[in-house]
């Protein structure tokens, strides 16, 4: 019989770890949960775990021998995520609370056996617009089940087990990535203290096939960037040019991760993820106001370079950027999916990328939730502009 595992065995290094996130929210604006706007938000940032063997936290075997070890979500101005709203036209941010304890474990799921093991965090947020300053009153209860410590989630692989589209409640999660449960939960205004203001909400985080689910992630560069391009469509017979623009200061644009040969197990080479995306235009033929984005559970990824590098650090420019996207289009009248994936394709002249243009020429019908046809995506034009490039992706930039 093997000896009983515990996370001392593992040589865990006394300090936090930073991981990239990259998030999901199906919000309803309004008072009225059953009858208020909906829509879906992607959000990314940076935020920073604290865990034994750090001093406060412990490391300890119950009566039945589960071992557990202490974490905490903390609170700073450079931690947190941000996404862009369709519904509301503006950057929203989700901060931690530093008024209240953000606590959660690793626990052993079977006694002595250090993975698989449950991953749970409750978490106090705030929420935050150019207008609005949110809070919530009761705890976030997120859980999911890890493999590893950091419980970084494999390169280019998505949330769920499986595609969900549309209306709906129950989501299979992937490995390494947490979600909340007991929803839904109602936001309030708030005041200097983040404590939830009168009875009458602004907004809920609504169950749906994306609930609140993070995925942590530990890519080797990632780059952010404003975004101006162009979106064609075949509607009705008719061929519609839509232009589109995305700011990155209103958390719109681009994001894009990038993992050297040390990030993945897929021998050489970078791989590259399309994490974020978010541009809108005009488009009379399906409405007016449209938002063009990354869905949240396929993930867009690709290559970067030729293929064969050892390291990120040795990649020859220009290099080429293939990414295989699955696109949305957020309409007045709801949201339209891409059938299958679009191939967009560009060469970057330096890290940085700033004026890469990524492009698809294709021919994608563009479905309802119901699966009837409501256009077709014959083109896409995105090129990167004012980009930002680092390790990390803080919220304040």
């Amino acid at each position: 019989m093997s000896p009983r595992e515990t996370y001392e065995s593992l040589n865990i290094e006394p300090k936090p770890f930073r991981p990239h996130v990259v998030a999901a929210v199906t919000v309803v604006f309004g008072d009225d949960y059953y009858n208020g706007r909906r829509e879906t938000i992607t959000f990314s940032g940076f935020t920073q775990i604290n865990k034994w063997p750090m001093p406060g936290f412990e490391h300890r075997v119950d009566e039945n021998g589960h071992a557990t070890l202490e974490a905490e979500l903390i609170s700073a101005p450079e931690v947190g995520v941000k996404g862009y709203s369709y519904e509301l036209g503006d950057r929203v941010q989700i901060l931690t609370n530093p008024f209240l304890p953000n606590l959660g474990h690793i626990r052993q799921i079977a006694p002595g056996k250090n993975f698989p093991a449950e991953f749970q965090l409750r978490r106090f947020g705030i929420l935050e617009t150019s207008t609005l300053r949110l809070a919530h009153r009761n705890a976030m209860e997120t859980s999911g089940v890890v493999d590893a410590i950091p419980p970084f989630k494999r390169p280019l692989t998505g949330p769920v087990l499986g595609f969900p589209r549309g209306a709906g409640s129950e989501v299979a999660p992937a490995p390494g990535v947490l979600r909340a449960t007991g929803l839904p939960e109602a936001w309030y205004p708030a005041n200097d203290e983040n404590e939830p203001i009168g009875i009458t909400p602004t907004l809920f985080f609504a169950p749906a096939p994306s609930p609140f689910m993070t995925m942590l992630f530990d890519p080797s560069m990632i780059v952010q960037a404003t975004i101006e391009g162009s979106l064609t469509l075949a509607v009705n017979g008719k061929t519609v040019k839509v232009d589109l623009t995305g700011e990155h200061g209103k958390a719109a644009g681009a994001e894009l991760l990038l993992f050297g040969p040390d990030k993945h197990d897929e021998g050489s080479g970078v791989q590259a993820q399309l994490s974020r995306l978010a541009v809108v235009g005009e488009c009379a033929e399906l409405g007016g106001r449209i938002m063009l984005r990354t869905a949240w559970a396929r993930p867009s990824g690709g290559s970067f370079g030729k293929g064969e590098e050892e390291a990120l650090s040795r990649l020859a420019y220009p290099a080429d950027l293939h990414l295989d996207t699955h696109l949305e289009v957020c309409t007045p009248h709801g949201t339209l999916y891409a059938d299958t994936a679009v191939p967009l394709a560009g060469r970057a002249a330096d890290l940085e990328a700033n004026g890469t243009e990524l492009r698809a020429e294709s021919d994608v019908p563009l479905l309802a939730q119901d699966g009837t046809t409501k256009a077709r995506l014959t083109d896409v034009k995105l090129v990167m502009r004012d980009t930002y490039v680092g390790e990390t992706a803080t919220v304040n930039i």
